[in-house]
């Protein structure tokens, strides 16, 4: 191998490992530095708001006793719901080809999935 074509060899694997490793930073750096989601509210409230103790306790009441109302109200109209929901998905059916179905209801598979695994 003549020495120019080694130096070109070269110099194509230095690049790629200098843009690799820039690429490498920039999603690292992404990833690391966005905030988590998974951070409780009270943990958010107590550091916006410099909560102390006892209002961290107070408002950890408030927001339990408030998802307990939420989740009781939608108790009360998640029936209603799935069958508005099932009423919607029939419509849609009865405007698909024979075709088309079996693609529908793979999609509403993976749709009611991804709801029981979010828990809703």
């Amino acid at each position: 191998m003549n020495r120019k074509a080694l130096l070109s060899v070269a110099a194509v694997f230095v690049l790629g490992v200098l843009l690799g490793g820039l690429g490498v930073y920039v999603w690292a750096s992404k990833v690391y530095s966005a905030p988590s989601v998974k951070r409780s509210h009270i943990e958010r409230l107590t550091e916006t708001l410099v909560l102390s103790a006892e209002q961290q306790q107070q408002v950890h009441g408030i927001l339990s006793d408030t998802k307990s109302q939420f989740d009781a109200t939608y108790d009360t109209i998640r029936p209603r719901m799935d069958g508005i929901r099932q009423q919607g998905r029939q419509r849609i059916r009865a405007v698909l080809t024979p075709e088309q179905l079996p693609k529908f209801e793979e999609y509403l598979r993976q749709l009611d999935e991804d709801r029981k695994r979010k828990g809703r």
